[in-house]
């Protein structure tokens, strides 16, 4: 002991400590959840798939606004997925431009495409959630699987992989997939596709963890009797936002939702393209968190909580400490990198993105201010279309 305050005063001992606390919050948690897709990935991933007659009929459905770019891009690989019993239902929601011949022009290639719509008259809050609906009460099959009008699948195995999340077990009713965006050559491209893969191996972790508390409707597949038996979108339908990861975090439980991240159930997704575009999805996104349970909204408030708690005691360590503190501090630092780094691009290279470098450091400490700002600066006169 005598030792140790030769090179640590009282006050950095006390620090030191508190960083090492802050520290192993950190392994576990990386370990617990950011690494837990990789590591069902690569036990899934030898198992082969069930055999085809042991694969539910499934309804692929999208909801379309003024997408007649998009579908004409990725709609055919919805369509020629090598599925044996599937359709795909295609909403018009109000579209202004040529959406719907572009979507007749399908219809008479594909038998197993179909078209509904949303009637313009239609006066609601969240109009994507009509949409959804109407389609959902279309659908022939038990089985839905939701992506969106940008968005491709990886491969023609798409659906065959995430029903293979339904032979978990008997109660499975929710099947969580992942949908990163294409990469491209621009600041906040990086951005974007960081903070979706952290927030995507999140979601997933917990969910293996027996903790499911969102999906993205980009890649998601639950059944039409759970739709139905919890009245759909009901108590969502007056927000503008909510029709996947509020949904889920009202129906999902430790025994009904498995997750799919296999590189053939990957669905691949257009970002925005400047940060005014990524900043109003971003306002849109948050402005379902405040409806989360309770309990939700205590987690994720206390990893934020912690991440932050980090971060200051090493600014602390590293300005105030002596030169042992400081050596301590640093290499806390260096260790959690080197884990971040490790486990997070071990799943980007698994689904074929890009890895990133240290540039996460400033991500990780920027991403939750930004979101903490606009939280508290979001305005009360939304708009509430989609």
């Amino acid at each position: 002991m005598d030792i140790l305050f030769t090179y640590f005063t009282e006050l950095d001992l006390c620090i030191a400590a508190v960083l090492m606390v802050l520290f192993a919050y950190q392994v576990y948690f990386y370990v617990r959840y950011i690494a837990a897709p990789a590591r069902r990935n690569r036990r899934v991933s030898q198992q082969p798939l069930p055999e085809p007659e042991q694969w539910p009929g499934v309804s692929v459905i999208v909801a379309a606004r003024n997408e007649q770019t998009n579908l004409n891009n990725y709609l055919q690989a919805l369509l020629e997925q090598d599925y044996p019993k599937f359709e795909v239902i295609v909403v018009n929601d109000g579209s202004e431009d040529n959406t719907q011949m572009v979507l007749e022009e399908y219809h008479q290639k594909y038998p197993n495409m179909h078209i509904t719509f949303v009637p313009l008259e239609a006066r609601v809050t969240s109009s994507k959630k009509l949409a959804l609906t109407l389609a959902i009460k279309a659908a022939i099959y038990d089985y839905l699987l939701l992506t969106d009008a940008d968005c491709v699948p990886e491969s023609n195995h798409w659906i065959a992989e995430m029903t293979r999340g339904l032979s978990a077990s008997p109660n499975t009713q929710i099947v969580l997939g992942y949908s990163p965006y294409f990469p491209e050559s621009s600041a906040v491209n990086r951005i974007i596709r960081y903070e979706t893969l952290f927030n995507g191996l999140h979601y997933m972790g917990r969910a293996l963890a027996g903790h499911p508390y969102m999906g993205v409707g980009r890649n998601m597949l639950y059944s039409k009797a759970l739709f139905m038996d919890h009245k759909g979108f009901a108590g969502l339908l007056s927000l503008r936002s909510g029709d996947d990861d509020l949904f889920v975090n009202k129906v999902a439980l430790r025994d009904n939702t498995n997750v799919v991240c296999s590189p053939n159930s990957l669905v691949w997704s257009l970002p925005k393209t400047t940060f005014r575009e990524w900043i109003m999805q971003k306002r849109r996104h948050l402005s379902a968190s405040p409806y989360y349970k309770p309990a939700t909204r205590l987690m994720l408030g206390f990893e934020n909580v912690m991440r932050g708690l980090w971060y200051l005691m090493l600014i602390v360590a590293l300005v105030w400490g002596g030169l042992a503190l400081k050596l301590v501090a640093a290499a806390f630092l260096l260790l959690r990198l080197v884990m971040q780094l490790a486990l997070i691009n071990r799943s980007a290279r698994q689904w074929g993105e890009k890895p990133f470098g240290i540039e996460i450091v400033w991500y990780d400490i920027c991403l939750p201010l930004l979101t903490a700002f606009l939280l508290s600066t979001q305005p009360n006169n939304q708009n509430n279309r989609w």
